[in-house]
């Protein structure tokens, strides 16, 4: 497959965006190759929003997929569940839609799930111990900050033949797997 001319990224909030599109920019796409789908502010759970949100871009990415190159990024939290429950959360939102599953061999659609939010991916990209169960979102006021150094590392991390850190933790490395399956 050839570069994609489109990567669509559906995600939560922010900080999902910041990490994501700083990622996407570091991967040699263009502002205008980058389509960003945020949850609105205020309108409720985020997370539920992605979910049916994640529905339609799939039928979007299929339709499209079939005359332009193009990805799909879809960030969601696993909060206090497991990330398993949030991909199955994802699957079943398509079947009840009645859409297809996800193939995860010919389908440039990766499924990015935070455990327990993205600020705990932040933190382990920026090098330090962290753990799946704790909250860190309010860990600190310099998230901004340590976004750039985090969308670096995630670079770094989905490169060909590059090592994860032994301080990498479960659901990273599953969004890195995911990340490594899209031709970007």
């Amino acid at each position: 497959m050839s570069e994609p001319s489109l990567v669509i990224v559906v995600l939560e909030d922010d900080r999902h965006r910041m990490l994501i599109y700083r990622y996407l920019i570091k991967c040699k796409l263009k502002t205008h190759e980058i389509r960003v789908v945020p949850a609105p502010r205020g309108a409720g759970s985020a997370e539920s929003w992605v979910r049916k949100q994640f529905v339609e871009e799939v039928s979007a990415y299929r339709i499209r997929q079939a005359k332009a190159s193009t990805a799909l990024i879809v960030v969601i939290d696993a909060d206090t569940h497991t990330v398993l429950d949030r991909l199955d959360q994802l699957d079943q939102a398509l079947r009840d839609a009645g859409k297809q599953r996800i193939d995860a061999g010919t389908e440039q659609i990766a499924r990015l799930v935070p455990k327990r939010n993205v600020e705990t991916w932040i933190l382990c990209l920026t090098g330090q111990e962290v753990d799946e169960e704790t909250d860190y979102k309010n860990a600190t006021d310099g998230w901004n900050k340590l976004i750039p150094q985090a969308a670096e590392a995630l670079f770094q991390w989905t490169r060909p033949k590059a090592g994860l850190p032994s301080h990498c933790i479960d659901s990273l490395q599953s969004g890195v797997r995911e990340l490594n399956r899209l031709t970007l």
